[in-house]
Parts: structure tokens; C-alpha cells; sequence
């Protein structure tokens, strides 16, 4: 009795330090890449802010071939949206939606993740211009995880996770565009 006793009582203040630790963890998150473009801006903005396009650069939208796509509004415009539904689970079912354009300069996204876990997160795209030639583009991706689940962010390395991805995106858009 005496041992389960103390066993309950270690645990219990296991889980009481963990809440601690959560306090004080960091809740939000962000991975950015950028890559430079030999095209002019405009001619990157135009193509890119056509969230369809994405379907030829992203990591994601081509894991899976037989992914279901649906979409909602006019593309390449505040409030489209894109839709996908994946039996892949690191592709799952969500929708982007975008909900910032600043011509030439900035598209901002809200990624509403649905399966395998619900979730909302911030997705933009930054154009600069190198030269009337050249174009950097920086492809980021925020977001927060409420507490105590933020004690999550202790453990995952969202760079390591989705970065690559990001930076394959983006060489891949720049290797289109390049052509």
C-alpha cells in the first residue's frame, strides 16, 4: 500500500511539474525559406498568387496523386480557397485559404488543417525584388499551439519537420519558373 502510495503521489507531482513547465514553454512557432528567382517580380507574384498553381510547386499537393481538390472563389484573390482531402495521413484532408494580397509584395494564407488533427495556422509568401531580373521569394509558416499542449514544441523540431519541404517547394517553383 504503502509503495502504490508513493508511486501516485510521484506521478500526480510529475504532472504538476509538467503543467509548470508548459507556463513558461514557448506556444507559437514559424519556419521560413526564401530562394531568388531569375524573373522579374510581377511575373513570380502573377504566378503565384494563383493558389492552383501551388498544385505544381508544393511538396504537399503532390504526395498523392489521387488527393481529392475542390475549390471556392475566384483564384488569385482575397477569400479563394483551396481544398484538399488525402487518405495519405502526412497529407490529410484542409483547406487554405488566402486572405491577404498586397500586389507584388505579399500573399498571406490561413491553413485550416481538419484530419489527422485539427488545427489552424498562418502561411505567407514575401516577393522582393534582387533586380528587374531577379526575385527573392520567402515562403514562411506560423503558428500556436494552446496550453499545456505547447508542451509539444519542447519536443518537435517544426524546422526540421516541414523546412525541407518548404525549401524543395520552393526550389521547384523556381526551376518552373526558370524554364
Amino acid at each position: 500500500m504503502n509503495i502504490l502510495k508513493f508511486v501516485l503521489i510521484g506521478i500526480i507531482g510529475l504532472v504538476v511539474l509538467l503543467l509548470i513547465v508548459a507556463l513558461f514553454a514557448k506556444k507559437e512557432y514559424g519556419v521560413i525559406r526564401e530562394v531568388t528567382i531569375n524573373k522579374p517580380k510581377s511575373e513570380v507574384f502573377d504566378y503565384v498568387k494563383l493558389l492552383k498553381n501551388q498544385e505544381n510547386f508544393s511538396v504537399w499537393a503532390n504526395r498523392d496523386p489521387q488527393m481529392k481538390k475542390d475549390y471556392r472563389g475566384t483564384d488569385g484573390t482575397v477569400g479563394f480557397v483551396s481544398m484538399w482531402d488525402s487518405k495519405m495521413k502526412d497529407v490529410g484532408k484542409g483547406e487554405q485559404e488566402i486572405t491577404k494580397l498586397i500586389d507584388g509584395q505579399l500573399i498571406d494564407y490561413e491553413l485550416r488543417f481538419i484530419e489527422p488533427f485539427a488545427s489552424t495556422s498562418s502561411a505567407y509568401m514575401i516577393f522582393e525584388s534582387v533586380s528587374e531580373t531577379q526575385t527573392k521569394v520567402k515562403w514562411g509558416f506560423t503558428g500556436k499551439m494552446k496550453y499545456p499542449t505547447n508542451l509539444l514544441l519542447l519536443t518537435m523540431n517544426m524546422e526540421g519537420m516541414i523546412g525541407k519541404d518548404f525549401q524543395d517547394g520552393l526550389n521547384k517553383l523556381k526551376s518552373i519558373l526558370e524554364k
